[in-house]
């Protein structure tokens, strides 16, 4: 968040500040050298405010749940058999039934092309997965989590990453309970999980 916080304020200097060289000091044969600077430090400033509202939801989801490392985590670039989404997923197993398997589909793919070269395909280079082995998980994969790789020695989580099942942010979308009861889903809305009302009935 501070990165974030200090990188936004970074773009908004950055923006006038170009914008001023170009017009005070610098001729109009310059012009075309400084636009895409001052095209580009605007689209970063629109793209990195929208890094805020996620911010919050992964402070929510890691308040609730626990960091979990797991060790070879199966993933996949393609589309993951009986999904709702298309796109890249990780695999993790249902807590209310171990033996059942639940996909976690990166839906948002901002942020994620870091995740996208290390996820296991037929060009991944080792190295590059071992990076994100073992993963690091705090959620509940039936409705969000959030996914980290291991920094400083693998003592500390960092490129956090919001995962989450489409019908806990979409009220179009029926939900699946998988298994969970009353208790597990209370705990996601406390993560922040906004539209489970039209969820399955839970076991008791």
């Amino acid at each position: 968040m501070t990165t974030n916080v200090v990188g936004q304020v970074a773009w908004i200097v950055l923006y006038p500040g170009l914008f001023y060289v170009m017009v005070v000091f610098t001729s109009q044969a310059y012009v075309l050298v400084f636009v895409p600077f001052i095209l580009y430090s605007l689209y970063r400033f629109f793209v990195q405010f929208t890094y805020f509202p996620w911010a919050l939801r992964m402070r929510r989801i890691l308040r609730e749940y626990p960091w979990q490392v797991l060790d070879a985590v199966p993933s996949g670039l393609g589309k993951y058999p009986g999904a709702r989404d298309d796109g890249i997923w990780f695999e993790f197993r249902n807590p209310a039934d171990p033996g059942e398997k639940i996909p976690l589909v990166f839906i948002k793919h901002q942020r994620s092309y870091w995740w996208l070269k290390r996820m296991d395909g037929p060009r991944t280079k080792p190295e590059r997965r071992a990076q994100i082995e073992p993963l690091w998980f705090a959620g509940d994969p039936r409705f969000l989590g959030v996914i980290a790789a291991p920094g400083r020695g693998g003592k500390a989580p960092k490129r956090l990453h919001v995962l989450y099942q489409r019908p806990v942010f979409d009220s179009r979308c029926a939900s699946e309970s998988w298994g969970a009861d009353t208790a597990d889903i209370e705990r996601a809305r406390r993560a922040g999980a906004r539209y489970l009302d039209n969820a399955p009935q839970p076991h008791a």
